[in-house]
């Protein structure tokens, strides 16, 4: 299990370099069409599903394998960050703290991982239990709902329209809305549907359950939220007159709640970043072509450059857990004599 807790680790590690890529496409790319924004979510998700990666000349991550798989039976552990000045300040430090002696029936870094190992899995039990916990209640809360038309259902005991399921995903909405609100909140989870959102969302959680522990990666899977919804918007608004626009914004406002749930459902149509998207739905305007090109090549860019390792990293790898027997060898008799 220690071993699987480490490649998940490193793996982490990675993908955290994707994330900050990301980002800042995110802001230098603002008026790019959001379901790009959402394609490069999905080169961070490959990365992180993805056991293995290929070689690259032109890979950006600093290091394939930060934290050895053999980190906790060296005699002198030691990471390799991908930058030399962090090596020569950490691994002194990881070297003088937690290397084996003779005192020691056992590897300090040994049970420092299993701890660890158990804490992860522990973690990820939590996460799918919430998961499960939220959409059970959800399930019970609209189980008394009526049939408006064709996937949408009326409910009294809820406050705002979402998507519940996966294999039959249904429309909820609340029976107090007007003609108008049940229009926009309609066009907007179709839009849902055809993108396949009640899919990727919850499978987003999924993979932040497995890596609970990163706080870059949830800040991913925010933002991820957020770009689903936004690229929704967009999908709707993108044939709406200004009149249109100015209904489907008040919608936002009448659905807005203000909780802050994060898991596994609902796909809620006013739940996420209302007050931006109520400024993207006013200012939309259809990007220029030029934009839509320069976006699409920064997204295979990233996939390029982040989802390979650095030109014979791979080989270091397997070579590393050989030089280091050899030294913690040399080391073991130097102690001896």
């Amino acid at each position: 299990m220690a071993d699987i807790f480490i490649k998940i680790f490193n793996l982490s590690l990675a993908a955290s370099w994707i994330v900050l890529a990301v980002v800042l496409l995110r802001l230098l790319l603002r008026k790019a069409p959001k379901w790009i924004s959402c394609l490069m979510w999905g080169i961070v998700g490959l990365r992180l599903v993805l056991p293995f990666s290929i070689e690259s000349v032109l890979s950006l991550i600093p290091s394939a394998e930060p934290i050895p798989q053999n980190i906790a039976t060296q005699a002198a552990p030691a990471i390799d960050s991908g930058f030399e000045s962090v090596n020569k300040v950490i691994n002194p430090i990881i070297s003088d703290s937690f290397a084996p002696t003779p005192a020691n029936s056992v590897n300090p870094l040994q049970t420092i991982i299993g701890v660890a190992s158990l804490v992860w899995l522990v973690g990820i039990a939590a996460m799918l239990i919430y998961g499960a916990v939220s959409y059970i209640r959800l399930s019970l809360r609209v189980r008394p709902s009526i049939l408006l038309h064709d996937k949408i259902y009326y409910c009294d005991n809820i406050d705002t329209p979402f998507i519940l399921g996966i294999i039959r995903p249904r429309v909820y909405i609340p029976s107090g809305l007007s003609d108008e609100a049940v229009g926009c909140v309609s066009k907007h989870e179709y839009a849902h549907l055809k993108r396949g959102d009640h899919l990727i969302k919850p499978l987003g959680f999924l993979i932040l359950s497995v890596y609970w522990f990163n706080p870059i990666l949830w800040l991913a899977y925010v933002l991820l939220c957020r770009d689903i919804e936004k690229a929704c918007d967009e999908k709707v608004i993108k044939t709406m007159d200004v009149d249109e626009k100015r209904t489907y914004s008040e919608t936002l406002v009448t659905c807005s709640t203000h909780r802050r749930m994060i898991s596994a459902c609902p796909l809620a149509f006013g739940e996420v970043g209302v007050k931006d998207r109520i400024k993207s739905v006013l200012s939309y305007k259809k990007p220029a072509f030029w934009i839509i090109i320069v976006a699409l090549v920064a997204s295979v860019a990233v996939g390029v450059c982040f989802l390979t390792s650095p030109l014979g990293s791979l080989l270091r790898s397997a070579i590393r857990p050989k030089m280091q027997t050899k030294r913690d060898t040399r080391l073991s008799d130097k102690k001896t004599r």
